[in-house]
């Protein structure tokens, strides 16, 4: 029986997840210089900023980084937004690819975004009414695996919340998130073969995982065997949860790109240029990066020289 070939899809998070960790705030000019940077190494997907409020002054800049985002050629630039009102926002910004954001556990949802599960399910609910023709709409389940405050999450508890939530929207990407970084990749396989067996109308699922405890690419590598084609990554491994205590930021972008070339797997993206613009990430002022494989590759080229 011949294989379909798979196609891998990267988001690259740094613009949103990455930026919004980082304290003092980055001029908007040299996030855009950023954003091009990635994109010019390739990356053709980011999730490029977000619409909230002011309690996070990071991304006041919303509107003007989404223009210049979209702009470039070729990239799919999403937005995350955590209600209505706020979906409301980037839409008249231009926004053509919404992604709404919800936690399984309770508390975490509580400190997120001020409000009770049932809460955000009813603002999704809203979003998904209100989403005009032809935007893309995806869905994060923040803390799928792993609670902050409580720990493990159980799998039934996450698959109940996406019976509520895909009788409201089936036809949305759906973005599985280990939110604290805690979890092994026995567990990522296991929620996604059940998420995937329960609800096959879904048209893509996607990985969301944090390198806290140094399993951010095994992680992804359960995500991808499990049938996961769409992997959050972070340039430079920048990043980190406010809301999830010793968190730290996403995996590295180049650190995945190393591995899925070494596999075989196509990526589209220019290893060179990525670890150029990741090792820009590291020079924030005030930025939590990661990753390994940008400096072992600058340790090569010095041993080379």
């Amino acid at each position: 029986m011949t294989q379909v070939k798979r196609t891998l899809e990267f988001v690259e998070v740094a613009p949103r997840d990455g930026f919004q960790s980082v304290g003092p705030i980055i001029p908007t000019a040299e996030k855009i210089r950023i954003i091009q940077a990635l994109h010019a190494a390739g990356l053709r997907r980011m999730e490029v900023t977000s619409f909230v409020g002011p309690a996070v002054p990071q991304l006041a800049d919303a509107a003007e980084v989404l223009a210049a985002a979209q702009a470039l050629a070729g990239l799919d630039a999403q937005v995350l937004v955590p209600n209505q009102r706020h979906a409301e926002r980037a839409l008249a910004a231009g926004a053509k690819h919404l992604a709404f954001f919800l936690s399984v556990s309770e508390r975490h949802n509580a400190n997120n975004v001020r409000r009770s599960v049932a809460e955000s399910v009813t603002e999704y609910a809203r979003i998904a009414a209100i989403r005009p023709a032809g935007i893309k709409l995806r869905l994060n389940l923040a803390t799928s695996f792993d609670c902050p405050f409580d720990g493990r999450v159980a799998e039934a508890v996450t698959l109940s919340l996406l019976d509520q939530l895909l009788e409201i929207e089936h036809n949305a990407e759906v973005a599985l998130c280990d939110t604290t970084g805690r979890v092994t990749p026995g567990h990522v396989t296991s929620l996604f073969a059940s998420a995937m067996s329960r609800f096959p109308q879904v048209p893509a699922w996607a990985f969301h995982g944090h390198d806290t405890y140094g399993m951010g690419a095994a992680n992804v590598l359960a995500a991808w065997h499990a049938g996961v084609a769409v992997m959050d990554a972070s340039a430079a491994g920048l990043g980190g949860c406010p809301f999830a205590p010793g968190a730290t930021g996403n995996v590295a972008t180049e650190d995945l790109v190393w591995m899925f070339n070494g596999m075989g797997i196509e990526t589209g993206v220019d290893l060179a240029k990525l670890t150029i613009a990741a090792r820009d990430l590291t020079h924030l002022p005030g930025a939590q990066t990661g990753g390994r494989v940008r400096d072992a590759l600058e340790r090569t080229r010095e041993c080379r020289a």
